[in-house]
């Protein structure tokens, strides 16, 4: 009886030292609210939506993230992460599974972070950092850069499949971060067809934030056809960013400026470029935080004259406690006849590729409220 109870203390202690050298959290993001978006369409009339949308603040996601200790200042780490849809019951178990990021790497105290898996580029902080109205869906600079094609935006563009990644330690506010995807399209091209690559620098030091990137596409891929393997163009799409905000405590200022070089036309087909500038201000009001957000989108047509859209967005989030908020937004979008369909992702596109709540040649808007809740 004796040796059953010791052996029973030492397991117990084997269990709880190997507990002790891992740290697994589960962490996630719950938001839902009411949206009514309202859009003139060409010729006359309108299109709108209203309903329950999921996401309006933030994305909504359930992650797992956890590190092990090596030894000498260096550990493993990994990072599973899933989107969701609460409105409509798209996510794990339903609909597959909608990974933001999943990955496997080693941290070290002195050398950094090296990890292998689907990542976010550099663009995808950098981009939400600038912004007013960060990366929420209402924001006027997500909106513009990810319905234009560019891959400096704070949405899916921005997460790279395949990908190693390197993030430096921290230098007295300054770090940098690196990626390369491989492009993995099919074994008669090249690891670079396809490949997607990014660097950043970011300074963060009191009141100051500073973000540069740069970010290329390698040798466009035509989709695949029924009749036609997937090939490369040849050709690379390239873009670089830069962005920066400064609080005053009463205020807090924000602005970006960010350029698309494209070199195919097969995969822009309507334009070989395009610009980006927002501004932005917060501002605390009582226990909330009021946010405006105003953008201007260029693009280089190649067959026609340039395009151009704009827009500008509010919001107002109120804390009920650390973890749970509520807020109000509001945006709008203007489109002029060269642009893009610039529209609200929040305005879903109807089936068989007809254009949502914003159309080309028109104006559209946005006005929701609901609640967020981290854990």
């Amino acid at each position: 009886m004796q040796k059953k109870i010791i052996a029973l203390a030492v397991a117990s202690l084997a269990s709880g030292a190997a507990l002790a050298q891992t740290n697994v959290t589960m962490y996630g993001v719950v938001d839902a609210g009411y949206l009514y978006s309202s859009g003139n369409q060409p010729g006359g009339g309108t299109n709108t939506f209203s309903g329950i949308s999921s996401g309006i603040s933030a994305g909504n996601r359930i992650g797992f993230k956890g590190s092990e200790a090596l030894g000498n200042g260096l550990k493993a780490v990994f990072t599973l992460e899933y989107g969701l849809n609460i409105d409509d019951n798209y996510g794990i178990g339903t609909g597959g599974l909608n990974a933001r990021q999943q990955f496997v790497g080693l941290a070290s105290d002195k050398l950094g972070t090296v990890a292998l898996g689907r990542q976010y580029a550099p663009g995808f902080n950098a981009s939400a950092r600038n912004s007013a109205l960060d990366a929420t869906d209402l924001a006027i600079q997500s909106n513009l850069s990810v319905l234009s094609g560019m891959s400096i935006t704070p949405n899916s563009p921005a997460r790279f499949n395949n990908a190693i990644t390197y993030t430096s330690n921290n230098y007295s506010g300054l770090s940098f971060s690196a990626i390369y995807g491989f492009g993995e399209e099919g074994v008669e091209n090249s690891t670079s067809d396809g490949g997607k690559y990014g660097v950043g620098a970011n300074y963060a030091n009191g009141p100051i934030n500073v973000d540069l990137v740069y970010q290329g596409r390698q040798n466009i891929v035509i989709p695949a056809t029924d009749t036609t393997p997937s090939n490369p163009t040849g050709k690379d799409i390239n873009e670089w960013y830069l962005g920066g905000s400064y609080d005053f405590k009463v205020v807090k200022l924000f602005a970006s400026y960010q350029e698309l070089y494209s070199q195919t036309t097969q995969a822009t087909p309507t334009f070989n470029g395009s610009d980006l500038w927002t501004v932005g201000i917060n501002a605390p009001i009582g226990a909330g935080t009021a946010s405006l957000s105003y953008g201007e989108l260029s693009l280089d047509n190649t067959k026609m004259k340039d395009g151009s859209s704009w827009g500008a967005g509010t919001m107002y989030s109120y804390p009920l406690s650390k973890r749970t908020s509520v807020y109000a937004a509001y945006s709008y979008f203007s489109n002029d006849k060269y642009s893009l369909p610039m529209q609200t992702q929040l305005a879903p596109i109807t089936g068989g590729g007809q254009i949502g709540i914003g159309a080309v040649g028109e104006s559209n808007y946005a006005i929701g409220a609901g609640m967020t809740h981290s854990f």
